[in-house]
């Protein structure tokens, strides 16, 4: 994903509080901050088990270096191991295994060679594709969590802020600070649920239908290599998957 949309919100953010008459350091509070950020990540914490923020953990790159699939070179690799498998037998594939990054393709691969039936073969490969497909869909849904507490998350920081405020009536230089938490708060809890953790969700969905759809144009190939295609009908069988997509996508971070 690129950060250019998140860049231009704050822009227009920003922007606007200084047309207004604002000052852009109004908008730090560190005490704001971590009543929204961090009790947001802690009620996120208390919904999800421990393996689902691992995996938060582990994919939070992908927005930097997004999940790339190229489609089309994945579409000739495979075209190339069906003309092999054509020639030389499923035993032929054997020695290219080794010099296969993709897990999936390896292992579909691998149960060809060991002489899998083609059934078998195809339950476990969708097997393995819906799960990796829901554990994807996990770190999504736990972003979109917090996107749905950080805005009360705010209203917390906001009553904390005004109940800190009415102890310091008394004290008029102490007031503007305790009443400045109350409504930062409140603005950190609504911008960092629209501008960062709703996005992020909806972003990580689409990196698992991506990831989806690339492994099932591997499965569907894997299939036809053990019927005994030509390369010539796997490109054929494989057009849609690749120019439906653009033929060309991200590569794994």
């Amino acid at each position: 994903m690129s950060f250019i949309g998140i860049f231009v919100a704050l822009a227009c953010i920003i922007g606007g509080n200084l047309l207004e008459g604002g000052h852009p350091g109004a908008l730090l509070n560190l005490p704001a901050f971590l009543i929204v950020v961090g009790a947001t990540f802690g009620a996120a914490l208390t919904q999800f088990p421990f393996h689902v923020v691992g995996g938060v953990g582990k994919r939070f790159i992908w927005f930097i270096l997004p999940p790339k699939r190229d489609l089309l070179e994945r579409s000739l690799l495979l075209q190339e191991l069906a003309n092999l498998a054509r020639k030389g037998g499923f035993l032929a594939l054997e020695e290219k295994l080794d010099d296969l990054p993709d897990p999936f393709l390896k292992k579909g691969l691998s149960m060809l060679v060991d002489g899998f039936d083609k059934d078998r073969i195809i339950d476990t490969l969708e097997d393995d594709i819906e799960f990796e497909y829901e554990d994807v869909e996990l770190t999504a849904k736990f972003f979109e969590a917090m996107g749905g507490y950080a805005p009360t998350m705010g209203i917390i920081g906001a009553v904390l802020g005004l109940i800190h405020a009415m102890g310091l009536l008394d004290k008029p230089d102490e007031l503007g600070g305790g009443i400045a938490v109350a409504f930062v708060a409140t603005i950190y809890g609504v911008a960092f649920a629209n501008l960062l953790f709703l996005p992020f969700g909806n972003r990580v969905k689409l990196f698992a239908h991506e990831i989806k759809h690339y492994n099932m144009m591997t499965l569907v190939a894997i299939g036809s290599i053990a019927d005994g295609v030509s390369p010539q009908q796997l490109a054929s069988r494989l057009d849609g998957y690749v120019g439906g997509h653009g033929g060309k996508e991200s590569k794994e971070a």
